[in-house]
């Protein structure tokens, strides 16, 4: 059996991506979901699935983090809840009402139920997750209006990068498997 001891995975680097012509606001957006990829990157490294997250209030990052499940042994571990833990925890309180949540991949349901919990506003999405996916791939949790608060997304910020990466992991991945079943130690 494989475990996360046994998997030490190098992601490859993703190119340069051109600002020129931008507003503002699209370089920020830039700037944090490259930031939220540096934590799917330390996932990667982990053998975990390569998911990262960032929480940013007022122009600077509160809450990191990255997926875990399989090293934490928790179903718990994704990377928006762990960066919104960490984000209630800067800001003391767990209204995250003022800041924006940038993720690699589109939230499951327990992360968008987490972030409408936490009254997260907005939520910048890099990937869509046609399986699992619930900011609108499968259902939209974010925008659900009986709900009593909804979140703005946007998506495809960074997207080809993090679907690469995505695919990147799960290729090599195979491979290890398929290796370690043909040589059984």
């Amino acid at each position: 059996m494989i475990t996360n001891n046994d998997i030490k995975m190098k992601p490859k680097a993703l190119g340069r991506i051109s600002t020129k012509g931008l507003s503002e606001e699209e370089k920020l957006d830039i700037k944090y979901m490259k930031a939220a990829i540096a934590q799917a990157k330390k996932a990667y490294t982990l053998g975990e699935v390569p998911i990262g997250c960032v929480i940013v209030y007022d122009g600077k990052i509160i809450g990191r983090g990255y997926n875990r499940r399989n090293t934490d042994k928790t179903p718990l571990a994704h990377a928006e809840i762990t960066a919104i833990k960490r984000a209630g925890k800067v800001i003391k309180d767990w209204r995250l009402e003022d800041c924006k949540l940038y993720v690699t991949l589109e939230p499951c349901q327990m992360c968008a139920g987490a972030i409408v919990q936490a009254r997260i506003p907005e939520v910048i999405m890099a990937a869509e997750n046609p399986k699992a996916g619930c900011a609108g791939s499968v259902m939209d949790i974010l925008n659900n209006p009986d709900f009593n608060h909804q979140v703005s997304v946007k998506k495809g910020i960074l997207g080809d990068e993090c679907a690469k990466l995505l695919k990147d992991f799960f290729v090599e991945l195979r491979a290890r498997n398929k290796a370690q079943k043909g040589n059984p130690q």
